[in-house]
């Protein structure tokens, strides 16, 4: 219990010294002094900078992925639970990222060294979508020939647009409720059931 509350301390200090200083200008002994831990102690747990960089990325994609469980999990209807789930992830994503303050930019600049964390999220987020389109399809509420596929999809499609929905290029001038028409009408235009349309 011990071991895993001292990485968890480490980590929240580095995420902090991270979005204040950048990652660039922090150092492990900064890390270090901050949690008032030794570098040793440091350094039993993470073995460069670039480790607990990456698990500061975990850690914000774990808040995610349990924020959209809670959302999945819901006793709602699955057409409106789908477009709270994917509402709930951007708006989620775009929250860590300007939380994180300095942290942004290295997200930008290190799309893909972040990607190799976020295969475990995304496999989580495709499963909890799947989840939504399955209660949608035996509710008679939603229908489609490859369940697999269209979660997959739905999951492309949103990772495709977090970019331009954090920097503000989508839908910035659009109140949420216009928001919700226009995905509403994209999304389930091709999966709800015809009598529903």
């Amino acid at each position: 219990m011990a071991v895993s509350k001292t990485r968890a301390k480490l980590v929240d200090v580095a995420r902090q010294l991270f979005a204040k200083m950048g990652v660039e200008n922090t150092t492990m002994n900064d890390i270090a002094l901050a949690s008032k831990k030794g570098r040793r102690t440091l350094y039993t747990y993470f073995k460069s900078k670039e480790n607990i960089y990456m698990a500061v990325v975990e850690s914000e994609l774990n808040i995610l992925s349990d924020v959209m469980r809670q959302v999945a999990e819901k006793n709602t209807p699955p057409d409106k639970k789908l477009i709270e789930m994917i509402f709930t992830r951007l708006d989620a994503v775009k929250e860590v990222v300007y939380r994180n303050g300095t942290l942004r930019a290295n997200f930008f600049r290190d799309i893909w060294r972040v990607e190799k964390v976020r295969k475990k999220f995304d496999r989580k987020e495709i499963q909890l979508i799947r989840t939504v389109l399955n209660e949608g399809i035996e509710k008679g509420v939603f229908h489609m020939d490859n369940l697999e596929l269209t979660a997959e999809i739905i999951h492309y499609c949103l990772k495709g647009i977090e970019v331009p929905y954090i920097r503000g290029k989508i839908g910035a001038d659009l109140s949420i409720e216009d928001k919700k028409k226009y995905v509403t009408n994209i999304v389930f235009g091709a999966i709800y059931r015809t009598e529903n349309k």
